[in-house]
């Protein structure tokens, strides 16, 4: 709060540290205080006459809701966030939105705009299309072809890759995590999420840091060891024991933790 205070009405500082503070709340699962962070960032942004800006801090929101399976809020969020300013980075938020919410037509056509218009973006192909062609798989129900469409990615799943600026969201390791949840393969699917645990300086407080507290446990639980897989849901619901009850992923959460043996 500090940060977010000191930062106040300086142009190209306030918005960046109230969209910080919003992954903040989010990664505890205050998700409503980090919509109004998220408005408040996109606001400032836009008195700073920087609408790419003002998108991608709506873009992050989205992502944020659509891991918490906010589907419909994050596809508005997408919508207001493209229709400000269709940039490159926004739209490779959006796809990454699209194709999680299950959008399949959209994102692809938001890939394939990104593929024409950006052919020589090495950090695209080997970051961010992979986790984009992976979801859109994974939202088939095809989890074989998600874990091979993310192959290329493996090498740079720790990178700090724009439009990340902040932090690595690791979002390679999460969709590839949860491809081997779908199949069944728990040990396979703990060791992805088991890297936002060994490289929590890396993630920093991305919301995808602490559900993948969740799907380790999760992984836990298809691997049949109850032991860890209750520790693990145990430290997500602690550091979500705060959270905004009506996160359709924290009700999921509880009702597993409460049928484990």
């Amino acid at each position: 709060m500090r940060q977010v205070a000191w930062a106040a009405g300086r142009p190209g500082e306030e918005d960046q540290m109230l969209n910080y503070h919003a992954d903040t709340q989010a990664y505890y699962g205050r998700l409503s205080q980090a919509r109004d962070l998220a408005r408040r960032a996109a606001d400032s942004a836009m008195r700073s006459d920087a609408k790419e800006t003002a998108a991608q801090w709506l873009g992050y929101q989205a992502i944020r809701e659509v891991e918490m399976g906010n589907v419909v809020a994050a596809r508005e969020a997408v919508n207001r966030a493209l229709a400000l300013a269709p940039g490159r980075d926004v739209k490779v938020l959006a796809a990454v939105v699209l194709a999680r919410s299950g959008e399949l037509t959209q994102s692809k056509t938001m890939l394939d705009s990104l593929r024409k218009s950006e052919p020589g973006n090495t950090s695209l192909k080997v970051y961010w299309f992979p986790v984009i062609e992976g979801a859109m798989a994974m939202a088939q129900q095809a989890p074989d072809r998600a874990v091979v469409a993310l192959e290329p990615s493996l090498p740079y799943d720790l990178g700090n890759i724009p439009p990340f600026y902040n932090s690595s969201g690791i979002y390679p390791a999460y969709v590839r995590g949860l491809a081997y949840l779908a199949q069944k393969n728990g040990p396979r699917a703990a060791a992805e999420f088991q890297k936002f645990v060994d490289h929590s300086g890396v993630v920093q407080n991305f919301p995808l840091g602490s559900l993948a507290r969740l799907q380790l446990g999760r992984a836990y639980a298809v691997s049949g060891d109850t032991v860890k897989a209750k520790a693990a849901y145990s430290d997500f619901l602690t550091l979500w024991k705060d959270a905004d009850s009506d996160i359709p992923i924290l009700k999921e959460a509880k009702a597993e933790y409460a049928k484990l043996p």
